[in-house]
């Protein structure tokens, strides 16, 4: 059974860090890309950042590029996202996903996380 369980989210102030982990099962990581979605409330779900798990070859969206930043961890199938100087636009539900091309196109998801970051 394939599995992306998502940790590390909660609530924090402005200007904080969070780290998201996203532990995965159940599928060869090494042949797949995996990356952070997230989905604020009223709006579209949107790319966050990607990885290859094979050639470690990152995406960031333009609004995350120079905060975030995603590891892999192959040795323990666990991907994080290190988010640093969050910004309240930045509250939303973050997903991790896998698949063949990250961001568009993606076959598994995990369930969500919350990040909520107040002002």
């Amino acid at each position: 059974e394939v599995q992306l369980v998502e940790s590390g989210g909660g609530l924090v102030q402005a200007g904080g860090s969070l780290r998201l982990s996203c532990a995965a099962s159940g599928f060869t990581f090494d042949d797949y890309a995996i990356g952070w979605f997230r989905q604020a409330p009223g709006k579209e779900r949107e790319g966050v950042s990607c990885i290859s798990s094979s050639d470690g070859s990152t995406y960031y969206a333009h609004s995350v590029k120079g905060r975030f930043t995603i590891s892999s961890d192959n040795a323990k199938n666990t991907v994080y996202l290190q988010m640093n100087s969050l910004k309240p636009e930045d509250t939303a539900v973050y997903y991790c996903a896998a698949g063949s091309s990250c961001p568009s196109s993606m076959d598994y998801w995990g369930k969500g996380n919350l990040v909520t970051v107040s002002s």
